[in-house]
């Protein structure tokens, strides 16, 4: 090529061809090599088809990328399984990495890094420490667990820009990645990747764009798949994110993967997980305009997949699943539609979710081969539920946690829920349809039965201190069941006082305006006055206005309510319950 300074690079200057056959990578790569050497765009020819073959080979992208309308045909069916992990392309840094080796312990919610000599400018900072073992996944994919980890910003003098969520009392590693000040952009391209044929085992492939560079948008992105067969292995995401901040995906079209099933580390069948999108320790990342194609297509995987990120947002998104795997701090989705594998999520910190339609037989469920933990306040306005046909009583916040499993943390049903403005499509269930309720522990787990009766678990589950309900109505008329009859036994060391009559409540429920069911407020559970005396089981403080239908009957959970222009359809007087009525 010329010395001459151009203002872009194209693959045909460097001896692409573009017809869809012949094999482009090396022209590609030596684009945007030059491309990155002389600080110059790249633009592609937009009724080129360049084909992508099964060489190990990777496209560092350091500037601008247009792929406008241009094709890409990315054939994974003969690719080999040891070149499986490479990636297409590399958004990457010019910046090298640094070492930050003075930092031996961090505390939670700490505010600065004492470090030896002041960074050249903002970085992205991740910490490990590998003494200690986090998120030890329980169930059908069993494992050992991953090192603890947290992410976040740092300004140059150390100061940190996101909240620490753990106290690290070893760091094994702790690495700044500098920040580039300028956002590169990689927009357009249609990507068709013909799927791999190798065994259905759990050697994920990756043959995809993989950003860690911070300050990076990717947008208006189609990607389809084709070639899937009868076998094949799983795929971590065709966009990857890792270790880095302030991310954007928009006006994106993605295809979800094929499900296929293999043998998991529990030595039974288990579907495997496979990736459109994934980000794994990325700080403050948006998803917004991101769409497919069949989101209640039952054959096809969720298309998205998260671990350790922070300040996470999505707006106006379309897809069958949201997952945050091993924990998402701070979490908002807006305006946007989850199909059948709906949202799956554990964390920290607040989640907040409005305008949302969802369908499944939860609205949310909180992972439980990861503790069903969400150690935060939990807030959702005006969404829409569509819970599945066949559920007999669905709960709006599904969970399972037996106690007696260690996952490396302190495991929360969440400290604070606020539902306001909730519609429930249920007036098509099948037959036996009890109606939807808020929570309900179930009392079995994937080890079998769990006999909440016996307290003496070594890892409690910590119940919700404080619940919001107003506005909620459902299609069937069957109404919103508030409090379960397990909910009131699931919970370990959740303290409270029933003595000499004098009851203090330990979890406070506030309902306005509730369509109520034609069931107990409190329900009858399994409990005996012994039981109680024990000071661990949840008491509740009821308040409730504007409600109709309210049913009052007898049962052995110790309750508080007060009602305020409240309609009561059924009472019957009992002595666990204290009633006020205005």
């Amino acid at each position: 090529m010329s010395e001459a300074k151009v203002p872009f690079v194209t693959y045909e200057m460097f001896g692409a061809k573009g017809d869809g056959v012949t094999d482009d990578m090396e022209a590609i790569r030596a684009a945007h090599t030059y491309a990155n050497e002389n600080k110059i765009d790249v633009k592609t020819d937009p009724f080129a088809t360049y084909y992508i073959g099964p060489s190990p080979m990777n496209v560092p992208i350091m500037t601008n990328v247009d792929f406008s309308s241009t094709k890409f045909i990315i054939d994974d069916s003969e690719v080999k399984l040891e070149n499986r992990t490479a990636s297409i392309f590399r958004v990457e840094s010019e910046h090298k990495p640094i070492n930050l080796e003075e930092v031996k312990s961090i505390k939670k919610n700490q505010m600065r890094l004492n470090l030896e000599n002041e960074l050249p400018r903002n970085c992205y900072c991740k910490v490990l420490n590998d003494k200690k073992k986090q998120f030890i996944r329980f169930g059908l994919n069993q494992n050992n667990g991953s090192d603890q980890t947290d992410c976040f910003v740092l300004d140059k003098t150390g100061y940190i820009l996101n909240k620490v969520i753990w106290d690290f009392e070893n760091v094994s590693s702790c690495v700044a990645y500098p920040i580039d000040e300028t956002i590169l952009t990689v927009k357009g391209g249609v990507f068709t990747h013909i799927a791999n044929k190798a065994e259905s085992k759990y050697t994920y492939h990756a043959r995809n764009i993989l950003v860690t560079r911070s300050n990076t948008v990717i947008e208006n992105l189609t990607h389809l798949v084709e070639g899937e067969g009868d076998h094949g292995a799983p795929y971590s995401g065709f966009i990857t994110v890792n270790n880095c901040a302030y991310v954007t995906i928009r006006n994106c079209h993605l295809s979800p993967r094929k499900i296929y099933v293999t043998i998991g580390s529990a030595g039974k069948p288990v579907s495997m997980g496979s990736y459109a999108f994934s980000a794994s320790s990325v700080v403050n990342i948006t998803l917004q305009n991101v769409k497919q194609n069949g989101i209640m297509d039952r054959t096809h995987w969720g298309l998205m997949g998260t671990n350790h990120c922070k300040d996470m947002y999505l707006d106006g998104c379309v897809m069958s699943r949201f997952d945050a795997h091993e924990n998402v701090a701070n979490l908002t989705i807006k305006n946007t539609v989850l199909g059948h594998q709906c949202f799956n999520a554990i964390g920290c910190g607040v989640m907040t979710v409005e305008n949302v339609i969802a369908y499944g037989n939860s609205f949310l469920n909180l992972r439980s081969d990861y503790g069903s933990n969400w150690n935060g306040d939990i807030i959702f306005k005006n969404n829409t539920w569509y819970p599945n046909a066949a559920a007999k009583a669905p709960c709006f916040i599904g969970s399972s946690n037996a106690g007696n499993h260690d996952f490396g943390f302190d495991c929360y049903q969440t400290r604070k829920i606020i539902i306001d403005k909730l519609y429930i499509c249920d007036g098509d269930s099948d037959a036996g349809y009890q109606g939807a309720g808020l929570f309900n522990i179930t009392s079995t787990n994937n080890s079998g039965a769990v006999d909440y009766s016996d307290r003496s678990v070594a890892y409690p589950y910590i119940a919700p201190e404080k619940i919001y309900l107003s506005d909620i109505k459902t299609e069937s008329g069957l109404g919103f069941k508030v409090f379960s009859a397990d909910s009131a036994n699931c919970f370990a060391e959740k303290k409270h006082n029933v003595k000499d009559g004098k009851m203090i409540p330990n979890m406070r429920i506030y309902l306005d305006d509730v369509e109520m069911p034609s069931t107990p407020l409190v329900p009858v559970t399994s409990l005996s006055d012994s039981d109680y005396g024990e000071n661990h089981h949840v008491v509740p403080y009821i308040e409730a206005k504007n409600c109709e239908n309210i049913v009052i009957g007898k049962t052995s959970t110790p309750a508080k309510i007060v009602l305020n222009d409240c309609v009561v359809s059924e009472y019957e007087e009992c002595d666990n319950i204290v009633v006020k009525q205005s």
